[in-house]
């Protein structure tokens, strides 16, 4: 159902934004025709203002009907029953063409009735960027004495420039969509990889679980017979097997708990409990495992109360207290300091490890990651215990914070809300 969700999103995300795209490009196109129709009917003007200039001080009147025919965009003839000459004809053309604010270039030609031809003029360069002679053909036209044409041929460069905008618009949305079309790909290719990582590592999980459940039992059933316990060796040795075995095991579950909870939120079933005998108890489990580390609690009261899951939070602290353990060159002593601040119940593991580089400090709740330093290699794990705490953290909107101490080691604090 969410990936039906996820797929129809993504779908009318596609839609909208092509919709948006092609509305764009045929605004943008309708613009196009009107800025030609524009400049048409500016031409047709300064064209009929020059054939008016062309007829004063003759003494033929300009006809009724319309004296300018447009053959192509580019391409007008006027006709003018008069003769006139080429200077005044480049002066008047310059000079309507200047006030309709034509600024394009364009080119001229005449016919000469004596040659039967038409005689090119001029090429006209408004922009100022230099002059070019043009050998283009003018065509004749039938039933006309004395006439001119005009064209422009430098008009769509003319429109397209007047039209900037629409043009950056519209290439701005196309990039939008292929930027969109590119996360959408990128997005499934890493949902696509995140589920086969997710089943892979189930897969693998309960595949190691049968045989160390094996090796657990057959280990369990040797060190009970008499002759491994009367040799000193072989009961040390088996004990190792059965000990790291159980270690495996706590690494399967938990790579297990961390693959659940990335696809399902875990369920917290929270109760209102005295924090300090849990962190007590965690204590003493902790402290089986590592006899030599020296764990306090620092706390003005014993009745400190939060309403949070028991099994979540005792997983919680003893990641905490095992992380700062593992990580510590010298005899691990590690103080839990429990303190209230504005309704906010601080609890502070501080401890006297190796600590981690500044530059690395942010990305210690990450998902796998481990701190490099020189007894890296001695250390077991995956780089979960930290996710899972941050998660733990998160469900329960507590803040956690990582920080180094001034000499050793780092303290990392819970903060979470009291009420008394």
């Amino acid at each position: 159902m969410k990936i039906n969700k996820l797929n129809s999103i993504i779908l009318l995300g596609l839609i909208a934004i092509i919709s948006i795209l092609v509305a764009q490009l045929l605004w943008t196109k309708e613009a196009f025709t009107l800025e030609q129709k524009k400049l048409s009917q500016k031409a047709h003007i300064a064209l009929l203002e020059v054939a008016k200039k062309l007829y004063e001080g003759t003494n033929h009147e300009l006809p009724a009907q319309n004296p300018i025919q447009k053959i192509a965009n580019d391409y007008y003839i006027v006709n003018i029953d008069n003769d006139f000459e080429p200077d005044i004809l480049e002066f008047y053309l310059k000079t309507e063409f200047k006030k309709m604010n034509i600024t394009t270039d364009f080119e001229y030609a005449m016919y000469n009735c004596q040659s039967d031809e038409m005689v090119y003029g001029n090429y006209i360069s408004l922009s100022e960027k230099g002059k070019a002679k043009k050998t283009v053909y003018f065509p004749k036209h039938k039933n006309l004495v004395y006439y001119f044409a005009v064209r422009f041929p430098n008009e769509t460069t003319y429109l397209f420039s007047s039209m900037r905008f629409w043009f950056v618009l519209s290439i701005a949305l196309i990039l939008i969509l292929l930027i969109y079309v590119y996360s959408i790909f990128t997005l499934l290719q890493q949902k696509k990889y995140s589920e086969l990582q997710r089943d892979f590592i189930n897969n693998m999980t309960h595949e190691f679980k049968t045989p160390l459940s094996s090796i657990l039992i057959a280990s369990k059933y040797l060190s009970e017979q008499n002759p491994i316990k009367e040799d000193k060796k072989l009961h040390t040795y088996t004990n190792i097997i059965i000990n790291q075995s159980h270690k495996l095991n706590n690494h399967i579950e938990k790579i297990l708990n961390i693959a659940k909870s990335d696809y399902a939120p875990l369920e917290l079933k929270k109760e209102t409990v005295l924090i300090v005998p849990i962190i007590g108890e965690t204590i003493e489990n902790i402290q089986l495992k590592y006899p030599e580390a020296i764990i306090n609690i620092e706390t003005l009261s014993a009745d400190y109360q939060i309403e949070t899951d028991v099994f979540h939070f005792n997983n919680l602290v003893y990641n905490l207290l095992d992380n700062a353990v593992k990580y510590c060159n010298e005899k691990p002593e590690i103080l839990i300091r429990i303190t209230v601040e504005n309704q906010i119940l601080k609890l502070a593991f501080v401890d006297n490890g190796i600590g981690i580089s500044p530059k690395n400090i942010s990305f210690i709740f990450d998902k796998f990651y481990r701190a490099q330093n020189e007894k890296s290699n001695e250390v077991n794990g995956f780089g979960l215990g930290l996710y899972y705490v941050k998660e733990i953290c998160n469900l329960q909107n507590w803040k956690i914070k990582a920080e180094n101490n001034p000499e050793n080691g780092i303290t990392i604090t819970l903060s979470i809300p009291y009420k008394k």
